[in-house]
């Protein structure tokens, strides 16, 4: 059983002490002493336990006033045995209860008191009754049930909060991970792309050209540490902190955008670069526009060949623009799976942004994305 609150203790002691006790002291009462204390406290002790068992103590007041009525006890200083004990019991109850069940209980008690009390209208008594309990009883139920009401609507509305907050998880959960595979895919496979290309290159070259050959197994090992290192920062951003002692790891930024336009350009691969110096964007915009980069470069390595491909990046009033288009080629790969494109459209949906990618007249391929100024700066605010 709950331990009664101290509200419980204040109302219980509260009625006794300023209904009861001053009868006692003053023997205005009427009946045995022992009776106005016994009565007096059996309608006050029971709304201790008022929280933890309404009906119970609903019915035991209603016993111990029912009593009093036809032991002709008055333990009140009223012409009744009026007190706030029933209507505090019939307040929790309709507070407690859902509303039929807490009519039907009150309903019953109160009409049981009321009963007694008019038939001891009838019968010759020293103490004069009424229906004062009645007119107590109904505006505490509406009182309770106004209560009960609000209460259980905030109780709802946690529930639903409690709801939104789970469902918002799981939705960051699922932005997550699908940031993380789309990082991972774009990593390993443009990483992947490079290495194929660069190992053919060393083992055509082996023989006549080792220094060429030692040079495309140089790109190699650079390529591998670097997709290491990216890969590294996308798996520490599933942590709360870097690794004790390890070392610092930065997502990749707009300005690296250059660097790996170089890389393509060391792998012989004509690439032209525009990236203005105001082309600046939120860290997690210029991460997604960087690896949109990254995978649309792959694309043209991997079904397009060496051929003059060109990136550019601006900012405007309306947002950040990336753009990649390549001339006509072909190395033969054929069709992509289409894996590529759908992870730029997922991860360019994130941020509200629009993706436009197709063929070109002249059997080049130009992609084009957008990323909303709008979403930007939200993402800078957070």
């Amino acid at each position: 059983m709950r331990r009664p609150t101290p509200v419980d203790v204040v109302l219980a002691v509260g009625t006794f002490g300023v209904f009861t006790l001053p009868v006692l002291i003053r023997g205005t009462g009427h009946g045995p002493v022992a009776a106005v204390a016994v009565l007096g406290a059996a309608v006050s002790v029971p709304l201790l336990a008022r929280r933890t068992a309404p009906v119970a103590v609903l019915v035991a007041v209603t016993l111990a006033l029912v009593v009093a009525v036809f032991a002709d006890v008055r333990f009140t200083p009223f012409v009744s045995n009026a007190g706030p004990a029933l209507g505090i019991a019939v307040l929790t109850v309709a507070e407690r209860l859902p509303r039929g069940a807490s009519l039907r209980v009150c309903g019953a008690c109160v009409g049981l008191l009321t009963a007694a009390e008019v038939v001891a209208m009838t019968l010759p008594r020293e103490t004069e009754q009424n229906a004062i309990q009645l007119m107590l009883a109904v505006p505490a139920w509406l009182v309770g049930y106004a209560l009960g009401s609000r209460r259980r609507a905030e109780a709802r509305l946690r529930v639903e909060e409690d709801l939104r907050a789970k469902e918002s998880e799981r939705r960051i959960r699922a932005e997550e991970r699908l940031r993380v595979s789309a990082d991972v895919h774009d990593i390993v496979s443009h990483t992947l792309s490079m290495i194929a290309v660069r190992s053919g290159v060393a083992r055509m070259v082996l023989d006549k050209r080792p220094d060429e050959a030692r040079e495309a197994l140089s790109s190699i090992e650079t390529a591998s540490r670097s997709a290491l290192n990216d890969l590294r920062a996308v798996l520490s951003s599933l942590r709360e902190a870097p690794p004790v002692g390890g070392p610092a790891v930065e997502r990749p930024a707009l300005s690296d955008v250059r660097s790996l336009v170089d890389r393509m350009r060391g792998d012989g691969y004509p690439v032209t670069l525009v990236l203005p110096a105001d082309a600046t964007a939120p860290p997690l915009v210029a991460e997604s526009a960087y690896r949109i980069v990254q995978e649309a470069l792959t694309n043209v390595v991997r079904h397009a060949g060496r051929v003059p491909a060109s990136v550019e990046v601006s900012r405007d009033a309306d947002g950040l623009t990336v753009a990649v288009t390549n001339g006509p080629g072909s190395t033969g790969a054929g069709p992509g799976s289409g894996l590529g494109l759908t992870g730029m459209r997922d991860r360019v949906a994130l941020h509200d942004g629009t993706v436009e990618a197709g063929p070109l007249a002249d059997g080049g391929f130009a992609l084009r994305v957008h990323f909303p100024l709008r979403q930007a700066e939200g993402d800078r605010g957070a």
